[in-house]
């Protein structure tokens, strides 16, 4: 129960997929214009990666190593057409906006990396507590990026369906909800959460470890049971 807790746990914040592992960027980078686009994409993200990692993980004995990875993006893809049938039926509109980006779960780097390094490893309900936290970090990463982008580029933050905040201030700013808006509004998030990070670690006495100064063998992704 503990390791399952601590899986969710790492999964919104020590491993969280966008702040600041840098995962799945494209599409962070392509649906956050609006916060409904966001938790669509995020929501549908994470039915995958909880669904992927419990059966990953309960077939980890059966599954030859020498193809495990296409395995799992079999396992991943069943799963991603199923919420892209679901979102066609029920939320035509949302699955409309976000477009080839839902079949392109498949091959998002998050659900193949936790896949890979937590659920290949790991028993069933830890596996799921995973994918479970770690869809909740993607969900609301995508959320925050997408609200900063909406508020700025049209004064307005679009929640769900009908559920919206229509003309916040009068002076937006168009470029926020265009492509080089997406990279500026990540970019600064992501400073913004480096620096609190460190100010924190300074203030707690200990030093700060981000992947990125540590170099690929210490990367957080590839640390062996975590």
């Amino acid at each position: 129960m503990m390791k399952a807790w601590l899986a969710l746990w790492n999964g919104i914040f020590r491993n969280n997929p966008t702040f600041p592992l840098l995962l799945g960027l494209c599409p962070t980078l392509a649906v956050t214009t609006s916060v409904e686009n966001a938790l669509g994409m995020g929501l549908a993200t994470s039915f995958v990666l909880i669904c992927s990692n419990a059966l990953v993980s309960a077939l980890r004995n059966l599954i030859p190593h020498a193809v495990r990875i296409p395995c799992h993006i079999v396992i991943a893809a069943a799963f991603v057409s199923s919420v892209d049938l679901l979102m066609q039926a029920y939320l035509p509109a949302l699955s409309a906006a976000l477009g080839i980006f839902i079949p392109l779960i498949v091959v998002n780097c998050v659900i193949l990396g936790r896949a890979e390094v937590f659920a290949s490893r790991n028993g069933v309900m830890a596996s799921i507590a995973d994918g479970l936290g770690t869809g909740i970090g993607f969900t609301l990463s995508l959320a925050l990026v997408a609200a900063v982008r909406e508020f700025i580029g049209t004064g307005s933050l679009t929640i769900w369906g009908d559920l919206a905040f229509r003309n916040l201030h009068a002076d937006t700013m168009t470029l926020a909800i265009m492509p080089a808006g997406g990279f500026i509004a990540l970019g600064l998030l992501l400073a913004l959460i480096n620096f609190l990070g460190s100010v924190w670690a300074r203030r707690k006495g200990m030093s700060q470890t981000l992947p990125v100064n540590q170099g690929c063998p210490h990367c957080i992704l590839c640390s062996k049971g975590k």
